[in-house]
């Protein structure tokens, strides 16, 4: 057994801690989420306290206006928010410490913006063909009907997809699925 300094120990830590950094990263992209996203939670969430632009531009080696720029993003995924720090002016960055909630922020929230997008879609389309039915005398034949009959039917299961994303989406946000899929005992959840 070789003898290992603490500095030895430590190094050994932070490349433990640089390990799971990076693999939040890499598991950002299961989200459609980037790696920077993923790098810059990682580097907070193993932090354990809040951070700075300045210590995570630090920290990165990026720019600060582009850690204000991911920061704004992780924010909008609900998996960042600001903390107030007693006797600093400057704002400071705090990370979902759970993993599972961390999740289902990412999975609702990207969600929500399909659904929202898609459902707009699908109104707009539903109403286009409308407007092309109401002016089909003048032009119908089979092909006219078939293809109308097609998109309508495309359609209504375009929204009943959505539909249902929105509501497994509503399961995860509810928390219903706990019900279903329980975390282990061991793992703390949001209300500890």
């Amino acid at each position: 057994m070789t003898n290992k300094t603490q500095q030895d120990i430590l190094d050994e830590l932070k490349e433990a801690e640089d390990q799971i950094s990076d693999r939040i990263a890499d598991n950002m992209n299961t989200f459609g989420v980037s790696s920077t996203i993923g790098r810059l939670l990682g580097i907070i969430y193993l932090n354990r306290e809040p951070m700075t632009l300045d210590e995570l531009a630090v920290k990165t080696g990026m720019s600060k206006t582009r850690m204000s720029q991911v920061m704004r993003q992780m924010m909008s995924l609900n998996i960042a928010d600001k903390k107030f720090v007693k006797g600093s002016r400057k704002e400071h960055y705090i990370v979902e410490d759970n993993y599972v909630q961390t999740f289902i922020s990412l999975f609702t929230t990207n969600w929500k913006d399909v659904v929202s997008k898609n459902s707009l879609l699908a109104k707009r389309l539903q109403d286009k063909l409308a407007h092309i039915e109401q002016g089909r005398d003048e032009f119908s034949n089979e092909e006219v009907e078939k293809k109308i009959d097609e998109l309508k039917q495309e359609l209504d299961d375009w929204v009943a997809y959505y539909d249902w994303i929105d509501r497994l989406v509503d399961f995860f946000e509810s928390g219903e699925i706990f019900d279903v899929v329980p975390v282990t005992p061991e793992y703390r959840t949001s209300d500890d």
